[in-house]
């Protein structure tokens, strides 16, 4: 049975490759974006430092707080007892209250990612969602992508709209308006998934927009999609 230490020390390195499919995919620019995990069986998170460049991120260099946004480093944890990892002495993303707050408040949640990818931050600047008019967009969100409240940043505003927007979405994307895409997933590399999926059929969506109105898709239709992909593909 994996130790806390191991444990983190395993969801860092996780983290920190994962911001690498965010670069990869073309969906963050210069420090902007950022990936988290929750430590399984602790409230715990492990998130991107602030401010620092997508090829300098090391494991270590990944901040683990509570589920408050406070880094934590060598402190009592419940049965845990005193465990000493270590934080680098980065601050946390300034995202951190908003991804701390979904964990909080969505316990099957895994993983939260935020990017201001092109196209969907495009849909969250115009507030609107994207209709389900793929195939692809009833697999994966099981229907439209909502768009969640405006809200600054600096507390847990922004938490506190993904919540409420998706509580009751199949959805694992948000639009935040005027500020851009949150996706969640039963762990990091979902969410992940989750956001590059998002970017991908916003823009197709628009481009078909250019060419004439997209063609509904049945909303039965659209439930069967989701939960074939969900529940038999891949399995």
């Amino acid at each position: 049975m994996s130790t806390l230490l191991e444990t983190i020390a395993r969801i860092r390195a996780e983290v920190c490759g994962l911001h690498a499919e965010l670069t990869r995919y073309e969906l963050v620019v210069w420090t902007a974006g950022n990936v988290s995990a929750r430590v399984p069986g602790h409230d715990l998170m492990v998130i991107k430092p602030s401010g620092v460049s997508y090829a300098d991120l090391t494991p270590e260099s990944m901040v683990v707080t509570d589920l408050y946004g406070v880094p934590v480093s060598g402190t009592n944890i419940g049965s845990g007892g005193t465990v000493e990892w270590g934080n680098p002495g980065l601050s946390p993303s300034s995202d951190t209250a908003a991804h701390a707050y979904v964990y909080r408040n969505m316990p099957d949640v895994g993983g939260v990612v935020h990017t201001h990818s092109t196209y969907a931050t495009a849909w969250a600047a115009r507030g609107e969602p994207i209709p389900c008019v793929l195939t692809m967009m009833g697999d994966e969100f099981g229907g439209t992508i909502p768009v969640g409240p405006f809200a600054l940043i600096g507390d847990d505003s922004i938490g506190q709209g993904i919540v409420e927007t998706l509580k009751n979405s199949s959805s694992p994307a948000v639009l935040m308006q005027n500020h851009g895409p949150f996706t969640i997933g039963k762990d990091a590399k979902s969410a992940v998934k989750a956001a590059v999926m998002c970017e991908e059929v916003a823009r197709t969506v628009h481009i078909s927009r250019q060419l004439g109105e997209p063609l509904p898709i049945d909303q039965a239709k659209i439930a069967s999609l989701y939960e074939r992909y969900q529940n038999v593909y891949g399995r």
